[in-house]
């Protein structure tokens, strides 16, 4: 195989991992946009957190909010929990890298708030930390999984929303999360600020 059929091949893949994913995850994006604007409302802030490409997800979403997606808006409150490499850093080597987003979720968040979980596994301990701060602390859950959701599916609440990509690859399930990301931003903006001009 050439290596632009391999790249043909990749686009056709990725194509088809996002309309499997339609009928599946509308519903529940919606009900996440729901979520969100609710908070946003009632001035709580969106806490985002992921390892790894999930890291770099959290942090195009919570730049999407602050500064703007499509549209000239107001600044939105959001905030990336993987971007503080001291704190990171402390909280791994003092305790346990398993604590990287608990204890910000402990610091900084206040019931109304909101936690974006993503995981393309669904297994990430220390995303998995975070959610259980996050429920103690009376703060809404979306989680973005792939996989099935792994052991975060079993964790959410009821009042919780759950995206997940019905996809196994890693790399499908990513292209997947950004286009949620961008759909959530989306439909922020269209239920705060009406339609575009």
């Amino acid at each position: 195989m050439s290596i632009e059929q391999r790249i043909r091949g990749q686009f056709q893949a990725s194509i088809a991992a996002k309309q499997a994913a339609v009928d599946a995850m509308t519903g529940p994006i919606a009900r996440a946009v729901d979520v969100m604007v609710a908070c946003l409302k009632s001035e709580g802030k969106i806490m985002a957190c992921g390892n790894g490409g999930s890291a770099g997800d959290s942090q195009h979403f919570s730049a999407e909010l602050i500064n703007r997606f499509e549209r000239e808006r107001p600044p939105l409150a959001a905030i990336a929990l993987s971007t503080d490499t001291s704190t990171l850093t402390s909280i791994a080597n003092d305790y346990r890298y398993e604590e990287v987003f608990s204890k910000q979720v402990q610091a900084l968040g206040r019931r109304g708030d909101v936690l974006l979980a993503i995981s393309t596994s669904g297994n990430s301990a220390n995303v998995i930390e975070a959610i259980r701060v996050a429920h103690e602390k009376g703060i809404a859950v979306v989680a973005l999984t792939g996989k099935k959701g792994g052991k975060m599916a079993d964790l959410l609440a009821p009042c919780d929303v759950h995206l997940c990509v019905p996809a196994d690859k890693t790399a499908r399930i990513q292209e997947v999360h950004l286009l949620t990301l961008h759909c959530l931003c989306d439909g922020i903006d269209q239920l705060l600020f009406g339609d575009a001009p």
